[in-house]
Formats: structure tokens, C-alpha cells, sequence
């Protein structure tokens, strides 16, 4: 209910609610330094755990600080259409900023006050937005707790303006998703900590992914003992830059339903969520109680620098909420109605879980929708939520502005219990000691392969040294024994000389005697005697002095040899020596190659104490596992899975929410000449927002024939025609939509080859929004009564044939919808006596689809096609086609079964009222 009301001049009432500071509405708990106890899971609504609960593995945190939904509202100035249609009439909202108040007038005399934590005017900037809402939000999650900012509002009031807005071309309008990226970036470091984005949509009570559209149907998880959900199956990216967030922003929004009505140009048909995952390392928080114990009761040395780091996990939702809508005011139709349907039922769900729990009601509905699931932690779990509500100053919309802000007004009562999530990183503390394995294991390797190096390198060098000194002993030895030989065989020839000479002397000397004796016998004279005698004995004196020169000779060169070889032996001696200096220096090196392989052994007990310890570390994480599971609160093994799939995508897509204010005022500056002639600009971003304003335009009736005589429709078939952009082609599409609403455009469109050209556009585009807008244009061409013969001549009904290959259930309803206004047409054109023969319908080949589609699970395409086969019914040529295609089967179901009474009266009419019907009927022996 409202915070205050002044009614008839009586004092504002008070409420629990205005009693409470400004501090404990919103502040954000400082974490504490020491861990303290998490606090027990508390039973809530039924018997389930609240989400609040403690997380698994905090390694310090808050009990739990209460603190309520933050709520602001925001106005959104006058659009174009307010503007004409609402000129004598003043706002139904007046907004009192300073106060925080704003009054909702029931009439010129009386008006309802409301309280809200902030009040935003028309004026108030994005920027000033981001700081009053979303900011402190995300300085929450920065420090761990968890966040979510959401908008809630009806249909073209600017949320997806507040939250969504890239800002590309001007950077002053920046959404929240926009600013708290580069504040969550600013203040993280890409070494220590990590950031990831998910992008999903919730269509039609369907999780879709926005980043990854083959993703379409996936599941909530929760957790049975804590209430936390979670969405296994969604993308995540991790974050590096704000570039590449905003790259996956405009992805997500190429793959975002959306949908022209009335209220808004391009609807959005689905609430967006963006998921922002933060994980902050804590340096320096390791605590003496933390440690890992030894077997033998002491901490390693070894493990204390190896404690498990602190992280705090915590994540940012932001959810751009559709627009809550009347029927009769949006105009919805078709699958939109279905939309808008499902839609409205999801917000009232969500209303029905706030209500119960401002009123601390036993019973919280939370299983009603999966918004309210996605939503759990939001509203009344840990979250810190702010919600920003947008309204309108229109007062033909007062009953939807009142209905906003009472939605917040409830809001502000919700209480969350928000709580800090710190956690040991224990897969990092694995990974760090692998690393410190993997390295020590490689440096021993790499010390134990150069030591075997150098100890071959020493081992060679030796073994060389050796066999040189070995060889140049043995060749100085050779030599040596050959020298000597050769001085023996010298000695002895020359002892044999002279024992000849000796043999020589006595044979002489024998001789002389015998002479003496044979003179001595003849008488020879003394004389004579003495004189032979004496050269007898000349002769040996000479050969005496010779012999002893040759001994003096001998005992010389026997002195030298014997001094070579006592050289010999000394040098023998000192390659002996250095022989054993080498062994020596062999045994050192064995004896270091043993100290080595001690050291070796060493480091390999040191490594095998760091894989007990490892492995006592895991078997604690399994412990603190199991007994998690037993319900204990502590210390718990968590990890952090995160996907790297980069999604990149290189279409575009601009969005095109802002105030219809601005559209208005540029077109009263500028002038629609002006506008289209941007049509035909060289600039590709000024032709898509050309075309994007000329829709705009066209949407209202009052300016179509303005628009159509300035050659607007020409210019918008030209972009058709030459156009490769298909953002540029959807929007035209949708224009051309818009203006063949009017019949005298039909005809003109016609004139102009528009048929032709949207044929082309069906036959080239594969997106399901543009081939939506190209039904619908084709479909409003088919139900003028005058154009009947020209649309099927030039390829309008096979045009639109040709897009049920797409498969879209709202392609498939546009198509329906126009072979429906075709077939009225042509029925009416029958019964006048305009039109005879076979239904051209036919002709082209349409009645094979109708009566295979005839009985489709979507019920506007069924309800289109029911009556479309009971126009072609109507028309007696018609009938032998109609049985021999099986379509007299599908009429008599419609007769029975039909759930609208008027199509079901109209198949039993057709039936009686067609002989050739009537005749098989009874061939076939139906009773009808």
C-alpha cells in the first residue's frame, strides 16, 4: 500500500516502513577479518531451506545482515503520441525529488502521496540512474555478496532503456549492464581474479540462451539443502575487456524477441537476465588455525607456504523484466497475444511472491513460474536486490501506473538476509602444488642429467689423457729398444772385428815364432831377426792401440746409453705419477657421483612428503565433503568450472527503445523530407536509424498518409529492393506493414511492384523477425477484395507458402492469418457473382498446407486456417479439390470439435449448404 496519502488536507499516516533509518534499508556489511561460524539453515515457508542459507566451504563471512529491497522510480517524459493526444491534460503523476515522494492524482482535486528510497525525474540522467540504483549494488558484490537490479514496469516505459542501452553513439546514455561492467573490470585484476557472463531469456516459460540460441531449453537446478539455483546449462564467458562484453551484449540482443504493438515499436516479448559471475582472490588471509598437520603431529615446512588461498564467490543478476500490458491497449494479436499472455501470467506470479512476503506470509509461491524460481535469491534469500520501477505521465495509463507503484511500494517490505561467501580455493592449492611438483621434479631432472654430463665429460677427458700418455710411453719405449738394438748389433760387429784382430795378432805372432825358430835353424844373423821382429811388433802395437781406442770407444757409448735409459726410467716414473693423480681425481669424481646420488634420493623423499601431504589434503576435502553431506557446517571442497566457448557473432543489432520523445522532437526539427532523405544515405548506421524512425512513424495512423506523400513508400520499397542489411530489410518490412494497414496504400504498394519486392525479401532473408514482418505485409495486402488476381499472378500467395519452410510459430500465424483474408475475399467475391472458377488458392497450391495444418497445436494458426477452409467450402467448385485433398474430413471436425462456436457454426452451415458435400457425406455414410 502507499507509504503515506494526503487526502482532503489530513496528516500522512506513518508506517513500520518510514520508521526504519536510511542505513538499515540499504548498507553494506564490511566483511570481517576472522571467520566466524556460518549460520545455520533456517526453515522457511513449507519446510524448505531459505536461500539465504550458509554457503559450502566458507572460510569467513557474515552470519546474515538484514537488509530490505532498495526501490526507486523513474518517469519517463511524454512520447509523441502523449504529446498530441494528451495536450489538455496534465500528467497523472507529480514527482517531488527532494522529498523522495511522488503524487498519483485520482483527479484535479484529489491525489495519493507515495515514499520511495529514490524518485527520478524525466531529467535525471543514465549516470545518475546507474549511481542511485545499481552502484551500490555493485559494490556489494565486489566485496561478496551477492546482487541483483531489476526493472518492472508497464510496456514502453524505459526499462530496457535503464538497463540495456550500449550507448554507441552516445556514451552518456549507457544502460546499468554497460556501467557495472566497467566498475566490476576497474576493479578486479585479470592475474588474481576472474569474471564471467551468461545471457539468457526467459520466452513462454522457456530458458532460452542469448548467446548460444541452439541452447533453448534449459534447466533450473536447486540445491536440496541450501535453495540456491543454478543454471548448469547456460553459456559462460569469461570477461577480459569491456569490448568483449559488449560484443556479447549485442549478440544477446540479435537473438531477443521482440514485437511491434501499439504501445511500442519493438516490444520486448521476453525477460532478458544478465548473470555476472565474480571470483576475488584474498592475499594475505591464511590463519595459524588453517595449517595441514604431519603425520608426526608438526606442520612441514614444506606445505605452510603452500595454505589454500580465500576466495569470495559472488555474482550480479540483472533482469530487464517485459512489460506488463492490456490487450486492449497494446493490440495484440495472434502468437503476441500468446506473449503477452504468457508474460502477464509470469509478472503475476512474481506479484503474488512479493505480496506474501512483505505480509511474512507462512507460504511463499515460488514454484508458480520460472521467474520466480530464477528470482528466489532476490527476494527474501542473501541477496542485495534494487529495483527500479519506470512509469508514465499519461493519464489514459493511470490504472497501469498505479499498479507499478503499489508493486513497488510491496516491494519495499521484502527483507533479505544478505550474507559474504568466502571460500578455500582448495583445486587452486592443487594446481599450485602440482606446478611446485612438476618444477621440482624437472629441476632434479635437470641437475641429475648435467651431473651425468660432467662426469662423462671428466671420465672421457681422463680416458684420453691416459691412452696419449700409454701410446707415448709404448712409442718412446719402441724406440728406444730399437735404438739399443742397434747399438748391440754395433758393439757386437765390433767385437767380432776385433777378435779377428786378435786372431789375426797370434796367427802372427805364431808366425814370428816359427820364423825364429826357422832362422834360428838356417842362421839367419841377429840383425836381420831384430829388424823383422821389430815390424812384427809395430804392427801390434798398432793393432793394441786400436783395440783400445775401440774399448775406450765402447765404455763411452755404454755410459750413454745407460744415462738414456735412466732417463727412460724417470720418465716412465712421472707418467706412473701422473697416472695415479689420474685415478685419484677418478675417485673424487666417483666420490661426488655418490654425494649426488644422495642428494637425488633426498629430493626424492622430499617430493614423496609433498604427494603425502597432497594426498592428506584431499582426503580432508572428502572429509569436510561427507560430512557436509551429513548436514555439518565448514569447510567444503569447492571448484570453479568455468566454459571458454567464445561466442562471437558478427551481426549487429541496435536497439531501438528510447523515449518516443526524442522521435517526436526530431521529427517537428528536422522535418520528414528531411528523415527519408536520410534513407538514401552512404552511411550504413544513418540508413538504419532512417528506417528505424520512419517506423516509428508509420506505426501511428496519422502519419502514414504524410509519410506516403512524401515518397516514403517508394523510398522504403528502393531500400527492399537494394538493401543487403537485414536489420534494414526487417524494419522496412515492418513499416510496409504498417502502411498497407490502409487500403488506399494497399494499392499503391501494388502499383509500386511491393508485392514482387516482398516476395524477393521472403525468398532471400532466414531470419524468423523478418520473414514475421514480410507475412504480415503480404497478409494485409491479401485481404483487399480488389487486388485478389494480381497478388496471385505475381507470386504473392507462393511468397508466403514459401515462408512456412521457417517453421516460426509466428511466421506460421502471419501466413495463416493472410491465406485466411485471401480466402474471405475470394468467398465474398462468390457470393456477389465477381469471382468464378477454381479458388486461386488452389491454384497456387495452398490447400495441401491448410489441411495439413488445420489441426495445429497453436491456436491462432489453427483458428486462421479453420476459417479459411470453410470460405474455400463455401464456393461449390471448390468441393471435388477440397475431397480429394482430405479437407471434408477437417470440415466435419471443425463442425464437432471447433472450440469457437461462430467458426464451428459456420462449418456445419458450409457443410448443409454444399450439394457435392453433402453427397460424399452420405457416399460415405456420415451423419451429419
Amino acid at each position: 500500500m502507499a507509504s503515506g496519502s494526503y487526502r482532503n488536507g489530513g496528516p500522512k499516516p506513518t508506517s513500520k516502513l518510514d520508521r526504519l533509518p536510511p542505513s538499515t534499508a540499504y548498507s553494506t556489511p564490511k566483511p570481517s577479518a576472522k571467520p566466524r561460524p556460518s549460520a545455520a539453515p533456517v526453515p522457511r515457508r513449507g519446510g524448505s531451506v531459505a536461500p539465504a542459507a550458509a554457503s559450502a566451504g566458507k572460510a569467513g563471512g557474515d552470519a546474515g545482515v538484514p537488509g530490505r529491497v532498495r526501490v526507486a522510480v523513474r518517469l519517463r517524459p511524454r512520447n509523441a503520441e502523449e504529446t498530441i493526444a494528451d495536450a489538455d491534460f496534465a500528467d497523472c503523476v507529480e514527482l517531488q525529488p527532494e522529498l523522495k515522494r511522488l503524487k498519483l492524482r485520482k483527479n484535479n482535486w484529489e491525489s495519493e502521496t507515495y515514499e520511495f528510497d529514490e524518485v527520478l525525474t524525466e531529467f535525471a540522467s543514465q549516470k545518475r540512474v546507474y549511481e542511485v540504483v545499481a552502484k551500490p549494488v555493485v559494490e556489494s558484490v565486489l566485496e561478496g555478496y551477492n546482487g541483483t537490479v531489476m526493472a518492472y514496469g508497464q510496456t514502453g516505459t524505459g526499462k530496457t532503456y535503464t538497463l540495456g542501452r550500449l550507448g554507441e553513439e552516445d556514451t552518456a546514455a549507457r544502460g546499468i549492464m554497460v556501467r557495472a561492467m566497467e566498475d566490476i573490470l576497474a576493479d578486479t585484476s585479470p592475474e588474481t581474479d576472474s569474471v564471467s557472463v551468461s545471457y539468457l531469456q526467459l520466452y513462454m516459460e522457456s530458458i532460452q540462451d542469448l548467446l548460444v540460441p541452439a541452447n533453448d531449453n534449459i534447466a533450473i537446478i536447486e540445491d536440496p539443502k541450501t535453495g540456491d539455483v543454478s543454471l548448469p546449462g547456460a553459456t559462460s564467458v569469461d570477461i577480459r575487456d569491456q569490448k568483449s562484453f559488449m560484443e556479447l551484449l549485442r549478440l544477446g540482443e540479435v537473438h531477443r524477441f521482440a514485437a511491434n504493438t501499439k504501445l511500442n515499436t519493438e516490444s520486448s516479448r521476453s525477460h532478458a537476465i544478465l548473470i555476472v559471475h565474480v571470483k576475488r582472490s584474498l592475499k594475505g588471509r591464511h590463519d595459524a588455525d588453517h595449517g595441514f598437520p604431519s603425520e608426526n603431529g608438526t606442520n612441514s615446512t614444506l606445505v605452510k607456504s603452500f595454505r589454500p588461498p580465500i576466495v569470495r564467490k559472488s555474482k550480479l543478476v540483472v533482469v530487464d523484466l517485459a512489460g506488463s500490458e492490456r490487450i486492449d491497449k497494446s493490440g495484440s494479436e495472434g502468437h503476441t497475444l500468446e506473449e503477452a499472455k504468457s508474460i502477464n501470467l509470469s509478472l503475476s506470479a512474481l506479484g503474488k511472491c512479493i505480496n506474501a512476503l512483505a505480509e511474512n506470509s507462512p507460504h511463499v509461491p515460488v514454484r508458480d513460474s520460472k521467474l520466480t524460481r530464477l528470482l528466489r535469491d532476490s527476494f527474501g534469500g542473501s541477496a542485495r536486490t534494487s529495483l527500479v520501477v519506470t512509469i508514465g505521465p499519461s493519464p489514459r495509463h493511470r490504472g497501469e501506473t498505479a499498479s507499478t507503484i503499489m508493486f513497488g511500494q510491496r516491494a519495499m517490505k521484502v527483507e533479505n538476509m544478505v550474507k559474504l561467501k568466502e571460500e578455500f580455493d582448495y583445486k587452486s592449492l592443487c594446481r599450485r602444488l602440482d606446478i611446485e611438483l612438476d618444477k621440482l621434479m624437472a629441476e632434479n631432472e635437470r641437475q641429475r642429467k648435467d651431473f651425468e654430463d660432467e662426469i662423462e665429460r671428466i671420465r672421457t677427458e681422463a680416458d684420453s689423457r691416459v691412452a696419449e700418455v700409454e701410446k707415448g710411453y709404448n712409442n718412446t719405449l719402441e724406440n728406444e729398444r730399437l735404438k739399443y738394438q742397434q747399438d748391440n748389433m754395433d758393439s757386437i760387429k765390433k767385437v767380432e772385428e776385433k777378435w779377428m784382430a786378435n786372431v789375426n795378432r797370434a796367427r802372427v805372432e805364431h808366425q814370428s815364432a816359427c820364423l825364429e825358430k826357422a832362422c834360428n835353424s838356417k842362421g839367419y844373423t841377429n840383425l836381420n831377426f831384430y829388424h823383422i821382429l821389430m815390424q812384427q811388433f809395430q804392427i801390434l802395437s798398432a793393432d793394441i792401440v786400436e783395440v783400445r781406442q775401440l774399448l775406450e770407444n765402447e765404455k763411452i757409448l755404454r755410459q750413454s746409453t745407460e744415462e738414456v735409459v735412466m732417463n727412460l726410467k724417470c720418465e716412465i716414473s712421472h707418467w706412473k705419477r701422473l697416472e695415479a693423480a689420474g685415478n685419484s681425481e677418478i675417485v673424487k669424481l666417483r666420490k661426488m657421483l655418490d654425494s649426488e646420488a644422495n642428494q637425488k634420493h633426498k629430493l626424492e623423499e622430499e617430493i614423496a612428503i609433498l604427494r603425502s601431504q597432497l594426498l592428506q589434503l584431499s582426503f580432508q576435502a572428502d572429509e569436510t565433503s561427507r560430512s557436509l553431506d551429513r548436514g555439518e557446517s565448514g569447510k567444503a571442497l569447492t571448484g570453479f568450472d568455468s566454459l571458454v566457448p567464445q561466442a562471437r557473432h558478427p551481426q549487429l543489432r541496435d536497439s531501438a527503445n528510447g523515449p518516443k520523445a526524442s522521435i517526436a522532437k526530431l521529427f517537428e526539427q528536422v522535418g520528414l523530407q528531411k528523415i527519408l532523405s536520410l534513407l538514401e544515405s552512404e552511411d550504413h548506421d544513418v540508413r538504419v536509424h532512417a528506417v528505424k524512425v520512419v517506423a516509428n512513424l508509420a506505426a501511428e495512423e496519422a502519419n502514414q498518409d504524410k509519410i506516403v506523400e512524401a515518397g516514403g513508400l517508394t523510398s522504403l520499397l528502393m531500400l527492399l529492393r537494394n538493401s543487403e542489411d537485414e536489420t534494414i530489410r526487417r524494419v522496412a518490412a515492418g513499416a510496409i506493414a504498417n502502411l498497407a494497414m490502409n487500403e488506399t496504400n494497399q494499392e499503391l504498394i501494388m502499383a509500386q511492384g511491393g508485392i514482387v519486392l516482398l516476395s524477393m525479401t521472403a525468398a532471400d532473408a532466414e531470419d524468423p523477425q523478418t520473414l514475421r514482418m514480410v507475412a504480415g505485409a503480404i497478409a494485409n495486402l491479401c485481404g483487399n477484395d480488389k487486388l485478389q488476381m494480381k497478388l496471385s499472378v505475381e507470386g504473392g500467395i507462393k511468397a508466403l507458402l514459401g515462408m512456412v519452410r521457417c517453421g516460426h510459430p509466428d511466421v506460421l500465424a502471419q501466413v495463416a492469418r493472410g491465406i485466411a483474408n485471401f480466402a474471405k475475399c475470394e468467398s465474398r467475391a462468390s457470393t456477389q457473382g465477381n469471382k468464378v472458377g477454381v479458388s486461386l488458392l488452389i491454384e497456387d497450391g495452398a490447400l495441401p498446407w491448410i489441411v495439413k495444418n488445420a489441426n495445429h497445436d497453436a491456436s491462432p494458426i489453427r483458428r486462421h486456417i479453420e476459417l479459411a477452409l470453410c470460405h474455400l467450402a463455401q464456393h461449390e467448385v471448390n468441393a471435388k479439390d477440397m475431397i480429394s485433398e482430405g479437407a471434408l474430413w477437417e470440415l466435419v471436425r471443425i463442425s464437432r470439435d471447433c472450440s469457437r462456436e461462430d467458426i464451428r457454426m459456420l462449418a456445419h452451415r458450409t457443410l448443409i449448404s454444399s450439394a457435392t458435400l453433402r453427397t460424399e457425406l452420405r457416399r460415405l455414410h456420415i451423419e451429419f
